[in-house]
């Protein structure tokens, strides 16, 4: 009985352990309780139950069976409460799938928002380049072309056309509301586009008008011809064509009465087929005849190459009417400066404008310019070439070929082709007539033959004098700007040159003459090439060497009638002192002594007398000098080695110790003839 009864209390303790378990548990998840305070409950209550004996559980009983119900319920609460949570659980991934679909919806809204403003503006657009404003209309039928707000207007009338004709050519049936207004602002502003145009146009034809200003006008309303080309071609044809034709017309008008004009105001006196280098002048002061100084001389360059300065190529044009009432006359490479600036200034305002308004380019561009400019050029090189075939003004021609040259570059600068040909057509013509007239000199210089000259003197000749001259002014422009052909020219004119020097020196009869002559000649020509080219020009150098060789030869001379008797002992005996021939020496022991009192009673005034001769043979002072202090050096240089000589032992035995003048008392004696300057 009691071991039943503790079975009992047993199965009671357990199934109240259980039910107190159960109870803390519901506890725990009702109250949100920390499972460590639920363990800690637990063992508080079994503890509880240990100490409790039998009749306490039965004095408990009812107690018991109370938290057995509650514990019942409990149960059946937690079984609920895990349906709910299972259910949460499951709601809770259905929740996630909504969150996705919401997801993807937004991203196909937006997508749809984006379309819907992209369809937005491109209708917005679509349907302001349709719709014609009433301030277009306006514009375009009221407003003067020159305004700018017609500009304006015109420039949206040409984007609307624009837009309707690709629409038309998408099959777009909404363009077909406006296409008939479109049409016919265009046909409006193509009327008014015409008429401004030609407008301008016939405004060149106006006599003395200044057509660069129409010129400007239109370059500043350009778009109106771009607009004709795109809607009505052959109104932008007509005003092409009659852009052409008239301004065709005007150059060529123009620059015919302007050369016409021009030509006139050359000198009445030109340069004829008889002023040739060689030819000699038979009018009274030959180059330098009053009549002849407006032209200068022949072959001087004098200022002439001032056209071909920076200030002279851009200089303004010659205006003919007021020349004429000053009768100022001009050279001919200064009218034909003249005309041709005035050509190339105009020939390059048209290329550019003509590349511009009518938007041509490249080959289209020269074929259009030369349209408009053919026959205006071809008029001038006409005239050119009649007066170049018969202009005998080789300085001219040279001028004239260099401009070309200059006006090429200036062209090139303001990028403008369209003239080269020109230039090279220019070219053609006056190279060959500037090579003629050279060789034509050249000719003259070659047929010279001076015993039919007049009576030669020593002084320079005019035709070295004309050589000079004219070498200098070819080589100045020359080291400007070289030109092919021009070196072979000059060395061909200063060998005959060369050649009809010697032939004149050889009329004169002494040697001496000869050579003061020839010095005078070398050294006119050497001091003017000197003063207008480089010094280490060919020319120069090759003067230099010349005079160089007849000065020393002259010096040789002069000096042989005062002191040739000392010059050819040194001469003979200087070999001898070197190999130290004594015996070959004493030959000499019957010169030394009169040689030796010859040149101690005579040598000053010998010098004296050198001085005199010599000044009074060179034209040029300061040639005279030079030549006076090379022949003292000469002689200075023979009296040391003389004196030298005389102290070899061969002639120790003569008693001339006395009579031998010291080489300073030489020195110090030549010094006074030493020049101041």
């Amino acid at each position: 009985m009691i071991a039943s009864e503790s079975g009992g209390s047993e199965d009671v303790d357990s199934s109240i352990k259980a039910q107190l378990e159960d109870e803390v548990i519901r506890e725990a998840l009702t109250s949100g309780t920390d499972l460590r305070q639920y363990s800690q409950s637990v063992e508080k209550e079994l503890r509880q139950l240990e100490n409790l004996s039998i009749q306490d559980y039965i004095n408990k009983a009812q107690n018991i069976a109370t938290l057995h119900h509650q514990i019942t319920e409990c149960d059946s609460i937690l079984e609920n409460m895990q349906g709910m949570l299972e259910g949460f659980l499951t709601h809770l991934s259905t929740i996630s799938q909504e969150i996705q679909s919401l997801q993807e919806q937004s991203a196909s809204i937006n997508v749809q928002l984006t379309n819907r403003k992209q369809v937005h503006k491109e209708m917005s657009t679509f349907i302001d380049q349709l719709m014609v404003p009433e301030v277009m209309i306006h514009h375009i039928l009221n407003t003067p072309v020159t305004d700018n707000l017609f500009m304006q207007q015109l420039k949206a009338l040409n984007q609307k056309s624009k837009f309707i004709k690709e629409q038309n050519f998408r099959d777009a049936h909404s363009c077909q509301d406006v296409q008939d207004i479109v049409d016919k602002l265009t046909v409006k502003a193509v009327s008014k586009i015409r008429e401004y145009l030609l407008q301008k146009v016939y405004q060149f034809r106006k006599p003395l008008s200044n057509y660069q200003i129409p010129q400007n006008a239109m370059i500043k309303h350009k778009f109106f011809f771009e607009f004709l080309l795109l809607h009505a071609r052959t109104i932008a044809a007509e005003i092409h064509d009659e852009y052409v034709e008239t301004m065709s017309r005007v150059y060529s008008s123009y620059f015919q009465s302007y050369t016409k004009q021009l030509w006139k105001l050359q000198y009445e006196e030109g340069v004829t087929r008889d002023d040739l280098m060689g030819v000699e002048d038979s009018r009274s002061g030959a180059f330098f005849t009053k009549s002849l100084k407006s032209r200068g001389t022949v072959f001087t360059l004098g200022t002439r190459d001032c056209v071909l300065s920076p200030a002279g190529l851009t200089q303004d044009i010659i205006v003919p009417h007021t020349a004429g009432k000053g009768e100022t006359k001009y050279a001919f490479e200064v009218l034909f400066r003249s005309q041709q600036y005035a050509l190339m200034d105009n020939g390059c305002r048209e290329y550019i404008f003509l590349s511009e308004f009518f938007m041509v380019r490249d080959a289209d561009a020269m074929k259009l310019f030369t349209t408009v400019m053919g026959k205006t050029l071809q008029h001038v090189q006409k005239e050119v070439c009649g007066v170049v075939m018969g202009c005998y003004d080789s300085i001219a021609l040279y001028l004239c070929a260099h401009l070309i040259h200059q006006y090429r570059l200036l062209c090139h600068k303001r990028a403008v082709p369209a003239l080269d040909n020109h230039w090279e057509q220019l070219l053609h013509m006056i190279w060959p007539r500037f090579e003629y007239v050279v060789k034509m000199n050249i000719q003259s210089i070659q047929s010279c033959d001076p015993s039919k000259m007049a009576a030669l003197d020593m002084r320079p000749h005019y035709i070295t004098r004309r050589y000079a001259e004219f070498s200098g002014a070819v080589m100045v422009l020359h080291e400007k700007f070289p030109l092919e052909g021009v070196d072979g020219l000059m060395l061909q004119l200063q060998d005959e040159v060369e050649k009809v020097i010697l032939k004149m020196a050889a009329v004169f009869q002494n040697r001496k003459d000869q050579l003061i002559f020839l010095i005078n000649n070398y050294d006119m020509m050497l001091s003017v090439l000197s003063e207008k080219t480089r010094e280490d020009s060919r020319e120069c150098e090759r003067l230099k060497e010349l005079l160089g060789q007849r000065t020393g030869e002259y010096i040789e001379e002069v000096l042989a009638p005062h002191f040739g008797g000392m010059l050819t002992f040194v001469r003979e005996t200087d070999h001898l002192i070197a190999n130290n021939s004594t015996e070959a020496l004493k030959d000499y022991e019957k010169k030394v002594v009169p040689l030796v009192r010859s040149f101690s009673a005579t040598w000053k005034k010998s010098i004296e007398r050198l001085n005199n001769e010599v000044m009074q043979c060179f034209t040029n002072f300061r040639t005279g000098t030079v030549v006076l202090q090379r022949a003292l050096e000469t002689l200075i240089t023979a009296h040391h080695t003389f004196n030298r000589t005389l102290a070899h032992s061969a002639f120790n035995h003569l008693n001339i110790k006395a009579d031998i003048v010291n080489s300073h008392h030489l020195i110090v004696e030549a010094k006074k003839y030493k020049p101041t300057f």
